[in-house]
């Protein structure tokens, strides 16, 4: 077994492990990957203000995130397709979060389906839905989530239209893997990844076929999610959908302070600052630049969560000194998945929080909760200077 000290190990690993499409569509972006490379190295750009002679006892990095009480201010994002990374991926996922004491957040688009998840854990989770056009659908799938205990709604805004990510053309990307050539040379080499999908009943979007009249196979699938996702996606229609959950909802996708506002003024309980990871407009600022705008016009509103480009427990750290009240992280916990399964995100947990607590401590933080931004040292310019 490899010795892991950070998420990089994982993802090496992970890289080895699983099948080549499946690697590339979490490890992509949009178009030339310009927004997906700056996620990362914007937060290169902030540096962290090193105290000392101060006592580091009895230090804590739990919180709450949207009234639920977490170990660390550390979602694990709406990944699509996550049972595809490791066989039940999802379930895995989310048994290592509960364990953690982080929410887990699963995708409308996952293999396993909510039932699934939800017969495998005990803590409630957060269900993520696409705004598509068929209502009765998405009456039954909230209502599922209902069904199942899920404690807030995440509602994806930025993807009415899909993003074009050249990898994922290239590899003819599907749930499960068309069987060309090149799949099956690729996938011949991925023994341990074949041994655990023969092992399972869960290889296709579970949530969606046997739910939709006519859904049997991918490719009706595919169709079907290009005719359905919402063009005509507004504001009345969001408010439409979170008065069918009725509960705690989470907008996510939000990348501007006009949207913040928006997002406040219909009563959401939080947003998430995102841009799809750098998979839908690419060109869009990093997540992190946008983080001040975002807060300056609603932190005092709702709380203000942030998605996209976390890769360590020091990422997690400068958001919150920005003002976050919580991220999520995607990529990093499922490079753990596809590496070594639950313990693998078990891992990746571990590793991000070791990082958090330790760089707190030599900022001169015992409580996450005292963390601002008085620990960091950022560029003026760093939110830009764009001409008006």
């Amino acid at each position: 077994m490899p010795v892991i000290t950070c998420i990089e190990d994982l993802k090496r690993l992970y890289k080895a492990r699983a099948p080549k499409m499946f690697y590339d569509y979490c490890e992509s972006g949009s178009w030339t990957e310009q927004t997906f490379r700056e996620n990362i190295s914007d937060f290169d750009k902030i540096r962290l203000r090193q105290r000392v002679a101060v006592d580091m006892t009895n230090r804590t990095t739990a919180g709450q995130m949207v009234g639920q009480d977490v170990s660390m201010p550390v979602a694990l994002a709406p990944v699509g397709m996550t049972g595809m990374q490791h066989a039940d991926g999802e379930i895995l996922a989310a048994k290592a979060a509960e364990k953690f004491g982080v929410p887990f957040t699963l995708s409308t688009l996952s293999i396993c389906s909510i039932e699934d998840v939800a017969e495998h854990t005990s803590a409630p989770f957060w269900f993520q839905v696409y705004t598509l056009t068929d209502d009765d659908y998405m009456r039954r799938l909230i209502n599922r989530a209902k069904d199942a205990g899920c404690s807030a709604l995440v509602i994806t805004l930025d993807l009415q239209i899909l993003g074009q990510r050249h990898k994922d053309l290239k590899n003819g990307l599907s749930a499960p893997p068309k069987p060309t050539l090149a799949n099956m040379i690729n996938l011949s080499t991925k023994w341990r990844w074949g041994l655990g999908m023969l092992g399972t009943k869960r290889r296709t979007f579970r949530n969606v076929v046997g739910h939709v009249e006519g859904i049997t196979d991918p490719a009706s699938l595919s169709s079907w999610t290009a005719e359905k996702f919402d063009h005509a996606l507004d504001w009345d229609r969001v408010k439409q959908l979170m008065d069918m959950w009725g509960g705690k909802v989470i907008l996510k996708g939000i990348l501007d302070p006009e949207d913040a506002v928006k997002a406040a003024d219909l009563g959401a309980d939080a947003i998430i600052v995102s841009n799809h990871g750098g998979r839908q407009l690419d060109g869009a600022l990093s997540s992190i630049r946008m983080l001040k705008p975002i807060l300056d016009a609603v932190g005092d509103r709702l709380e203000v969560h942030l998605d996209s480009g976390i890769r360590s427990g020091q990422d997690v750290l400068k958001a919150i000194a920005m003002g976050a009240k919580g991220v999520m992280i995607g990529r990093a916990f499922v490079y753990g998945l596809g590496a070594m399964g639950e313990a693998g995100v078990t891992k990746a947990l571990e590793v991000i929080h070791k990082e958090l607590d330790t760089s707190m401590a030599l900022c001169g933080k015992r409580d996450l909760k005292d963390v601002d931004r008085n620990i960091l040292l950022v560029p003026e310019d760093f939110e830009g200077r764009w001409q008006a």
